[in-house]
């Protein structure tokens, strides 16, 4: 049987699902609809996250001249990226998908396992130049379903002030410890160490990754050794004075604030942030989150996959091709990327960014050390975990209950 006149089920379980597989970066918020589609239109539809861009913008202007290429036009929705995911499944059910769909990684899984959207085997989609370790953000079962169009992910902003009053060398930042010990001399000096989000939403859970996996740590042994070793060093930050309890309710937007203060020596926050922290006037630097041991962290890859939705009129993939190429190629993929402040997803175009901004060279070297949040084939299995895990970060923080017990339990509830 044709791989395309397959019957796609759209199952409860991935509404549930997307309910929490939303992005952690902050997007402005937008709404809008598809109409339905002739085939001899010469009328495609893309839905993106980006409602903050109009047609005017680089984004819209890339569109259309992609558009122009394939000989066809485009009519393009931005969607606030929360309700994107759920507004696509509706739209499969009522046969109306978009013909091109531009979504947050996590959210690729949960929409390929209910038979929304077509393999990179089946709409032709080049990925022999993306990064594996990002690519891998789009993949389940062993098939990959789109292609990045820029990737994000977290570092640590550090103020070159505020460690430089209290004598910290950032060269001397490599691991947990030497981490822990600046904070220490960061606070005797009378200023604050170091602030991120740990709400209880998807925001805590892509904020405490980086040191879950820095651990060493898996996501489906959550209350390992080295996952309590995680949430142990954040409650002793608290603990110690060296991050605010309002890092509970912080999002990564408040938790930037805060840093933006000029107060705090270290932020953990994201790409999207770089020009903020340069209209702030701060003299700040950038390294990636240290693993416990030394080297780098894996963070989370945030960002978009471009996807090609299943139509009933599978004539209309060969365009849906042409017109997601020309948006992730190479020629292309710099200014959006810049746009978007994304690192690009693959070498070519990397060495271009950091060759006009040296400024994203540690972004680089953190994207180049990121890892998917559905990867290692847990596919939709990831939300649920991602709940169960901000909520043991907000037991333990709060201090409802010990690190171990809060994992335990997070364990319990997944299993």
């Amino acid at each position: 049987m044709n791989s395309f006149s397959r019957q796609r089920r759209l199952t409860a379980a991935a509404l549930t699902s997307l309910a929490v597989a939303v992005t952690a970066t902050a997007c402005s918020t937008g709404s809008g609809s598809g109409a339905a589609k002739d085939a001899g239109s010469g009328t495609y539809t893309v839905w993106d996250p980006y409602p903050q861009f109009d047609k005017g913008s680089g984004w819209g202007t890339l569109l259309d001249q992609c558009a122009t290429k394939a000989g066809v036009t485009v009519k393009r929705t931005g969607f606030d990226t929360s309700d994107l995911g759920n507004k696509t499944l509706l739209a499969a059910q009522q046969g109306n998908s978009p013909d091109i769909l531009i979504v947050d990684n996590p959210v690729v899984s949960t929409l390929a396992e209910a038979g929304v959207l077509t393999t990179t085997d089946e709409n032709r989609l080049d990925t022999s130049k993306v990064d594996p370790n990002l690519l891998a953000a789009g993949q389940a079962d062993g098939k990959t379903y789109g292609t990045p169009i820029g990737a994000n992910t977290l570092a640590l902003y550090y103020n070159k002030k505020v460690l430089k009053e209290a004598g910290v060398d950032i060269s001397s930042v490599k691991d947990w410890q030497s981490l822990t010990a600046a904070l220490a001399k960061v606070k005797a000096a009378g200023k604050k160490g170091i602030t991120f989000s740990a709400i209880g939403t998807e925001e805590g859970t892509f904020q405490f990754l980086p040191w879950f996996w820095g651990s060493g740590a898996k996501l489906t042994e959550l209350d390992s050794p080295q996952a309590v070793s995680a949430l142990s060093l954040w409650k002793d930050w608290l603990k110690n004075g060296y991050a605010p309890n309002s890092v509970l309710n912080n999002t990564q937007t408040t938790s930037w604030q805060q840093f933006a203060s000029g107060d705090y020596a270290f932020g953990e926050n994201g790409t999207w942030q770089l020009a903020a922290a340069k209209k702030a006037g701060l003299d700040y630097g950038v390294v990636p989150v240290p693993g416990a041991n030394g080297g780098n962290a894996a963070a989370a890859v945030g960002g978009e996959f471009v996807t090609v939705p299943v139509q009933k009129d599978t004539g209309r993939y060969a365009t849906s091709q042409k017109l997601a190429t020309c948006l992730t190629s190479t020629d292309n993929l710099y200014n959006t990327d810049t746009t978007l402040s994304y690192v690009a997803p693959t070498q070519e175009v990397q060495a271009k960014q950091v060759a006009a901004n040296t400024d994203l060279k540690p972004w680089v070297d953190a994207v180049k050390a990121a890892k998917g949040r559905t990867s290692d084939d847990l596919g939709t299995k990831y939300p649920k975990i991602s709940e169960q895990m901000w909520k043991a970060v907000q037991s333990a923080l709060s201090g409802s209950k010990s690190p171990k017990d809060a994992l335990s339990a997070a364990l319990s509830a997944v299993k």
